[in-house]
């Protein structure tokens, strides 16, 4: 999980207990103390546990705004890759990553996960470490804990907070990410970085706000870890050929070769391997084959944008071009809203299964597909304002 950390310096900041109501701050102090003696069973001393809540005294309201909104969910695949892929971001990985020429190399032969997949996820969480987040950590995490922001989700990942804290890979004002509580230069959650940081330096600590050994390590680690294959890459945009029958979505690469599809940067096709088509904005956008790998990175962060930003991210890195297909011009797409009504919509026909969260994903992917498919219309998996329009579902 990792948005984009407050822009605000903390040294700008209002106290939080400052802009709160007492009663609020009343139940927060409630929800410490009672937080206090769970931590304690937990191993965590009395002593960590007041250092980690010195000045945190209530709920922070600038954190629980920003729980209305997260950019790579809300946004095109095609405005956020502006930002994600901007040469200006090309230009600084290859700076740093001459930098640490030698650091990736030890890295991408411990772990087998391709260096250049490993800086894209470092560079579109951090900038290569440059932006690794001020916000302190507990405050977060308490913030969004105390409210029930998703459920026991913080309160858990508040809990690991502390654990990290008790084991001294960091101090608590140190302890800085993201304001939901992802951390450092990675943007792990808590609990990701007690299952996956590495101390790549050997200095004893696991330090992924300081140290980009650490960093990139940790990066490489939890990619191995989620089963990253090493012999594929993420995915590849493809050029499709005429009358191309987009029902048979799900095929082997080779079998995609066969059907005439092809790379567009004119590279074969690996002779093997799972794929399926992603068409994000649609049959008149740019077409690629993903493959198992762009569930991996979708484990990191689950919005489609950010997989496909990554991906060609590392690609771009590593000297491939830009895409080759533009994407549709005034294509439409639905707002958060209108994807809740789909996914409605899609269910009630018994199509989809889950939760209507508002996100695009392969789930959502594959209800859109069975139902275009279903009714003889073109099978591009694409949640357009069309499909809701004839699904007869309002927002």
């Amino acid at each position: 999980m990792t948005p984009s950390a407050i822009a605000a310096p903390e040294a700008a900041r209002v106290p939080e207990a400052a802009r709160v109501p007492e009663a609020r701050v009343e139940e927060f102090g409630a929800f410490v103390a009672a937080l206090r003696s769970e931590a304690l069973s937990r191993g965590v001393s009395d002593a960590t546990f007041a250092a980690a809540f010195r000045g945190v005294t209530a709920p922070d309201p600038e954190i629980l705004a920003r729980t209305k909104r997260q950019g790579e969910f809300a946004r095109p695949v095609w405005d956020y890759l502006v930002g994600a892929v901007s040469a200006g971001r090309i230009a600084r990985g290859h700076a740093r990553a001459a930098a640490l020429a030698d650091t990736l190399a030890a890295i991408e032969a411990r772990t087998g996960v391709p260096r250049w997949i490993i800086f894209a996820f470092w560079g579109v969480e951090s900038d290569f470490g440059a932006s690794a987040g001020s916000v302190p950590t507990i405050r977060a995490l308490a913030t969004l804990a105390q409210a029930r922001h998703r459920g026991d989700l913080f309160r858990e990942e508040l809990l690991a907070a502390l654990t990290i804290l008790q084991r001294g890979d960091i101090q608590p004002e140190r302890m800085k990410g993201s304001w939901a509580g992802a951390m450092g230069q990675v943007q792990f959650l808590p609990s990701t970085f007690l299952r996956h940081a590495v101390d790549f330096d050997g200095d004893g600590h696991r330090d992924i706000w300081t140290s980009d050994a650490d960093a990139l390590a940790s990066i490489a680690g939890y990619l191995k870890d989620l089963g990253w294959n090493p012999a594929l890459s993420w995915g590849y945009e493809v050029s499709l050929p005429a009358a191309f029958d987009l029902t048979r979505y799900a095929d082997d690469l080779g079998a995609f070769a066969r059907r005439g599809v092809r790379r567009s940067d004119g590279k074969p096709l690996p002779a093997s391997g799972a794929a399926s088509l992603f068409l994000p904005g649609g049959a008149g956008g740019p077409a690629f084959l993903i493959t198992g790998n762009f569930e991996v990175v979708r484990a990191y962060n689950t919005s489609d944008s950010y997989a496909l930003a990554v991906g060609h991210l590392a690609d771009r890195l590593a000297g491939a071009p830009a895409l080759a297909r533009p994407w549709p011009d005034g294509a439409r797409r639905l707002d958060t809203a209108g994807l809740k009504a789909l996914q409605r919509g899609l269910a009630a026909q018994g199509l989809y299964a889950g939760e209507a969260d508002g996100r695009a994903g392969p789930k959502l992917r594959e209800a859109v597909r069975r139902y275009q498919i279903r009714e003889g219309i073109v099978a591009d998996g694409y949640a357009a304002p069309a499909l809701l329009e004839r699904l007869g579902t309002a927002p």
